[in-house]
């Protein structure tokens, strides 16, 4: 059995992590899903659930921007019957890490696709949501982290620019152009910046939006409308 390196994360020696039912494999070392994340994405497909109740047969279109492991992705596939998932990432071994565990849990292809690209360079067509778990961790709080997280978890995945905005700017600004009417964008953030993402949201002309906090009482995801 593979021994454990000191602050080494135990999520990586076991190998794979839970997430909302799903097998997350992570033998690739992409970043570990947080409790945070998956209270958040369980809450937002539960809202999706409500949104089609008189459409059951409506198959909905959603991008999963910055994927990762694709756990956010995956666990939507297994929680919307009539879900068709786009899974984004630009690191080779996110997208293959996303393979893996859509084929750990037996998601057919037909209900998902795999497209690489920075942001949304690669995308095309519209969709009816769109989640993002952005870097966002501000360059200047570095020294909040913890250090089995630096050490072993990549940074690509964490860090935002000085204050932790450059991507959620830049995925702010384009996610409209991609939601088809009454679409909708759910998106992670640090609690500190709640209020500068709903200048951002209003700058780049979004209609409605919430911020909600999550289990540790912390803002820590918006829903926005388009």
């Amino acid at each position: 059995m593979k021994k454990l390196k000191i602050s080494e994360p135990l999520n990586y020696l076991i190998g794979f992590t839970d997430f909302l039912g799903a097998k997350i494999d992570l033998s690739k070392k992409t970043f570990i899903p947080r409790p945070e994340t998956e209270f958040w994405v369980k809450r937002a497909i539960k809202t999706i659930n409500y949104n089609l109740n008189n459409r059951r047969n409506y198959e909905v279109k959603v991008l999963d921007m910055f994927s990762g492991s694709g756990c956010i992705g995956v666990a939507i596939l297994l929680h919307l019957k009539n879900a068709e998932v786009s899974f984004v990432d630009r690191k080779k071994n996110c997208l293959e890490q996303i393979k893996i565990n859509l084929n750990i849990n037996r998601i057919k292809a037909k209900r998902y696709k795999i497209i690489k690209s920075n942001l949304f360079s690669k995308i095309k067509g519209k969709y009816d949501y769109i989640f993002a778990n952005p870097p966002y961790v501000a360059r200047n709080k570095i020294s909040q982290v913890q250090e089995s997280v630096l050490k072993f978890e990549p940074r690509q995945a964490l860090f935002g620019g000085l204050d932790g905005l450059f991507y959620i700017k830049r995925f702010l600004k384009q996610a409209k152009n991609f939601l088809k009417p009454k679409g909708g964008v759910f998106m992670e953030f640090s609690p500190e910046q709640r209020n500068k993402i709903g200048e951002l949201l209003k700058k780049n002309g979004y209609k409605n939006w919430e911020f909600y906090k999550d289990q540790f009482n912390r803002w820590r995801w918006v829903e926005a409308l388009i």
